[in-house]
């Protein structure tokens, strides 16, 4: 088969450079992280894929290195057919990503304004800018808001526009790091249904996510992999995890316990 992304004993170690007195007090003290161990994954074209883990599993260095944000230190991976170390103009044309990071848009602009000069990155012209803004735009929901300032936006209509950001390009995957992080009940429901039924269903896309929420995870997800201590425990349908776990009732909560302690 055929994946849209798959990674190859994927990794990623992070070296802390040691100041002086902890080269001369402390020499022995190991300061690497490694936060992405020999991961191998696949993910099909159209699925939704999950990533849960608790705080430092490497779930968002994961999706850094898949983005060609940070290189690996060993291994590699495939995007939509592109090697990661090889093919980085051609691999970030065809993918979309979702973070949490606001200081990525222009605060004193207006959305709109932020939406031309992003899509002038892509080298869209004015005549294809305008018409991806307007039907975007229309799919999220922020018409009326595209020509008042971004630093006015409430935290919920910032994330719509950085998933509209992230689809000015039309790209075939959409990465999204904690897309419902610091967003309120409603919003973050409205959203998750956004992403299940227009992304995925109407839109074909395929959408690979981090989440803390295990609710959220079994929500939107096809299959999801549980990361921790940069490695994958497990992936695969919640009916797959449950046989993993040798518990055909178990809730995911006790399927998320019982792969990450110890």
């Amino acid at each position: 088969m055929n994946y849209i992304v798959e990674t190859f004993n994927l990794s990623k170690k992070f070296v802390q450079i040691k100041g002086l007195n902890s080269s001369l007090f402390r020499p022995f003290k190991k300061k690497d992280t490694l936060a992405v161990n020999s991961v191998n994954i696949q993910v099909k074209q159209g699925e939704t894929f999950g990533l849960i883990g608790p705080n430092g599993a490497g779930k968002t260095t994961l999706i850094k290195l898949l983005c060609c944000l940070i290189l690996p230190t060993d291994g590699t991976a495939k995007v939509v057919g592109y090697e990661i170390l090889k093919d980085e103009e051609k691999l970030k044309a065809a993918i979309g990503m979702v973070g949490g990071d606001e200081r990525n848009f222009y605060w004193r602009l207006t959305g709109r304004q932020n939406l031309i000069f992003f899509a002038a990155l892509y080298n869209l012209s004015t005549q294809e800018t305008n018409k991806r803004i307007e039907y975007i735009s229309s799919l999220l929901k922020i018409n009326d808001y595209l020509d008042k300032r971004f630093d006015s936006y409430a935290t919920g209509l910032k994330q719509r526009l950085a998933i509209a950001r992230s689809l000015l390009h039309n790209p075939q995957v959409l990465f999204m790091d904690e897309p419902t992080k610091s967003l309120d009940f409603q919003t973050s429901k409205d959203l998750r249904v956004f992403i299940r039924d227009r992304l995925v269903h109407e839109q074909k896309k395929t959408v690979i996510f981090s989440t803390h929420n295990l609710y959220e995870a079994v929500y939107l997800a096809d299959r999801l992999a549980i990361m921790d201590k940069g490695q994958i425990k497990a992936f695969g349908t919640i009916y797959e995890l449950r046989e993993i776990v040798k518990n055909n009732n178990a809730t995911i909560e006790e399927i998320f316990l019982s792969l990450t302690e110890g």
